[in-house]
């Protein structure tokens, strides 16, 4: 059995079948669900060669999920970005922006439940009115930060910079483009920290 601070690990066996090591028993899909909604850490790991294949499992998770009646939660538009996304120079940058998105909602959600409870006694309009306008500006951060972040790393130049960068390089000058670059840099570094410690605020 693991130890009390170490994840448990789920084996998976040839047959598909998954075996809690923890509780000596078999699960399902399902019960991993219930074990990350729980906040009940784990890790799959393929029961023949070790493997560590803990992601795709809960890719499937998120399949399955998607697949039952009435509880799809990721939109199309959504999906398709996503899967654009694969294979660009952006690539890289997605998991992390995802991650800090899903902390920040996560940190903020308690504050929507008590909103949403203090909310009740008013009409249905301003029920949804009051945590949906902060969840709506806490997505604007998070878009600004991946706009800002999207600038840094896009090695074109936007239109008309690409001239001006030229005549700066022609005049021995540094061009434009390295300047906002260096800029960007340090603007996307303090958005960070300031989100950082607006977290740790609200922890």
């Amino acid at each position: 059995m693991a130890a009390k601070d170490e994840p448990v690990v789920i084996k998976k066996y040839a047959n598909r079948r998954l075996y809690n090591t923890g509780t000596s028993t078999y699960v399902t899909l399902e019960d991993l669900a219930e074990m990350v909604k729980k906040g009940e850490e784990f890790t799959v790991q393929d029961a023949k060669t070790g493997e560590d294949i803990t992601h795709p499992v809960l890719t499937q998770i998120i399949f399955e999920l998607e697949n039952k009646d009435g509880q799809n939660m990721l939109p199309v538009s959504f999906l398709r970005q996503l899967i654009a996304f694969y294979g660009d120079q952006m690539q890289a940058v997605v998991p992390s922006f995802l991650e800090q998105s899903m902390i920040a909602f996560s940190k903020e959600q308690e504050r929507f439940r008590a909103q949403m409870k203090a909310s009740l006694a008013q009409s249905p309009i301003d029920v949804m009115k009051s945590p949906m306008k902060a969840l709506e500006e806490q997505t604007r951060r998070n878009i600004e930060m991946f706009q800002n972040a999207m600038r840094m790393f896009t090695p074109f130049p936007q239109a008309g910079g690409a001239a001006e960068a030229a005549q700066g390089e022609e005049k021995g000058e540094p061009g434009k483009d390295e300047t906002e670059k260096a800029g960007d840099l340090q603007e996307l570094k303090e958005q960070i920290a300031a989100m950082q410690r607006k977290l740790d605020t609200m922890s």
